[in-house]
């Protein structure tokens, strides 16, 4: 029992220091915060101006070409990033099915460089 209580101690340290963190800051939040904020401060906006269209209008497709390619990239980091790690003891079917992944997102990067989503005006 003691050995338990040993190999899980810094993990329930961790687990009570984050919970104290968070409820201090959310307590904090709760005295400091301003009760009754100035019509300028809640009123909406976009990018820095005042709303000038309707909320439900119609995105650019070149919005969703870098949200695809954001997708891309962060998976490939993800994906990427433990197989380096672990690239030395690594078998020749772990490489080749990675060599296979990274070709699946070239594609998807050239698809997205065809449609001109990393060309701006």
């Amino acid at each position: 029992m003691q050995e338990l209580v040993t190999n899980y101690a810094p993990i329930l340290i961790f687990m009570g220091l984050a919970i104290g963190l968070g409820l201090v800051l959310i307590l904090a939040a709760v005295v400091i915060a301003v009760r009754n904020p100035d019509p300028e401060k809640v009123s909406a906006y976009e990018c820095g101006f005042n709303a000038f269209d309707d909320a439900r209008m119609k995105f650019d497709v070149r919005f969703y070409l870098v949200s695809i390619l954001f997708i891309i990239f962060d998976l490939e980091i993800a994906f990427l990033f433990p197989w380096a790690v672990t690239f030395a003891d690594m078998s020749m079917t772990a490489f080749w099915s990675m060599m296979v992944f990274l070709a699946v997102l070239t594609v998807g990067f050239a698809y997205e460089w065809k449609k001109g989503a990393l060309e701006w005006e």
